[in-house]
């Protein structure tokens, strides 16, 4: 590295002389060191025409590899200073299922870096059987789900309960409704999740539970497309209500109803970490931030 910036700087000052001051050493010195360079690579670098130097071919080439080279070096140090800085080498790792990822994710995220900006965030996506192999081979340090489990060596805190509700146009018929029950969806226009997704199998299973057939027009794995094909196809569907801020439904012009039936759909979102985990500060700020989230941070969505 060190003879390769040499060899720069000659080329750089095109003269021994101007280079030999700039680098504060003789000028013999100098040549010295460019004719060692020389020779551990094995070629000619300069042609010397008088008390001129001019590159050689393959001297023009080593000179582009000296300039990345020192490129290189220089984003080094860039990064060990940066990483020297607070805050600055903070990892976070997030283990989410689907379903937090698309609704309560986001928002933690958001929390926790107003105040830690520098925190390095990864997020990992998987079943929940996934999330908690990531979190117990310490390949996440948390996992978010919307599930409650047992686990030895799994600490499990329930943060919220969610259901299903059902999302309509804002002009849809049902609108002027004064209440609405599982058996109003027999026949019902609907987008739904596709199959094999969790909400899916809950949803079939209610509609099998009460011999309710809809008439199933779209199946949609987005949370996000859902929502928008609801506004732009005027078609109902069925999302959990923790998904549906306010300025969602606001900007997609939609409401959103509770029946009876779907309140039975519960499901606990919950935050995983090893017992040991809260000693790391940013899984301790991450879970606080989480409590606070989860005790008043949270929008009312919409209701008619």
């Amino acid at each position: 590295m060190e003879q390769l910036e040499i060899f720069a700087t000659v080329v750089e000052q095109n003269s021994l002389n101007k280079a030999s001051q700039l680098l504060n050493i003789s000028q013999p010195a100098l040549s010295r060191k460019i004719k060692k360079l020389e020779e551990e690579l094995g070629v000619e670098l300069f042609e010397r025409r008088g008390k001129r130097l001019e590159l050689t071919r393959v001297g023009e080439i080593c000179y582009e590899f000296a300039l990345e080279l020192r490129q290189l070096e220089r984003r080094f140090h860039q990064t060990i200073r940066d990483f020297q800085k607070p805050g600055r080498h903070v990892s976070l790792t997030i283990g989410a299922s689907l379903t937090t990822l698309q609704s309560t994710l986001p928002d933690l995220i958001t929390l926790y870096t107003k105040d830690h900006p520098h925190t390095d965030i990864k997020a990992l996506t998987g079943k929940t059987h996934e999330i908690v192999t990531m979190v117990k081979e310490k390949k996440a340090d948390i996992g978010l789900m919307a599930s409650s489990i047992t686990v030895p060596g799994l600490v499990c805190e329930p943060l919220f309960d969610d259901h299903l509700v059902l999302v309509l146009p804002a002009d849809h018929p049902f609108k002027e409704r004064t209440s609405l029950a599982i058996h109003d969806l027999n026949d019902l226009s609907m987008i739904l999740f596709s199959k094999g997704t969790w909400y899916r199998v809950l949803t079939d299973e209610l509609f099998h539970k009460y011999s309710i057939m809809p008439d199933v027009k779209m199946e949609i794995d987005s949370f996000e497309a859902i929502l928008r094909l609801v506004s732009t196809c005027k078609t109902p569907t069925l999302l959990p209500q923790s998904y549906l801020r306010t300025h969602l439904l606001a900007y997609n012009d939609l409401i959103i109803r509770q029946l009876p039936e779907l309140e039975q759909t519960i499901r606990t979102t919950s935050l995983i970490y090893l017992e040991d985990s809260l000693k790391m500060p940013a899984v301790e700020q991450f879970v606080e931030n989480t409590y606070l989230y989860t005790n008043g941070h949270k929008e009312t969505p919409r209701l008619s």
